[in-house]
């Protein structure tokens, strides 16, 4: 007799660590998306995968939110824009 096929569960987010995760790049808050499975900076306009629950909290791999436009962070031990 087979056991019953039971449906995957996406995995979720904990509360406690998204209260504590913050944007890598300038250290703001971040938006969780549950249906795309990303945590969300506004102010660098970036998008950070969950993969397996997992955030992967690495600029090289954040989308840029707003197509056509390429955001600078800003880095947060020097935010002078860099020299043209």
């Amino acid at each position: 007799m087979a056991l019953p096929a039971t449906p995957l569960k996406e995995p979720t987010m904990d509360n406690r660590l998204l209260e504590i995760l913050v944007c890598p790049l300038c250290k703001s808050k971040l938006e969780y998306d549950r249906n795309a499975q990303e945590l969300i900076c506004h102010a660098d306009k970036l998008a950070y995968p969950i993969r397996d629950g997992i955030p992967v909290m690495l600029a090289d791999e954040a989308r840029q939110t707003v197509p056509g436009r390429v955001v600078t962070p800003v880095d947060p031990v020097d935010p002078a824009p860099p020299a043209a």
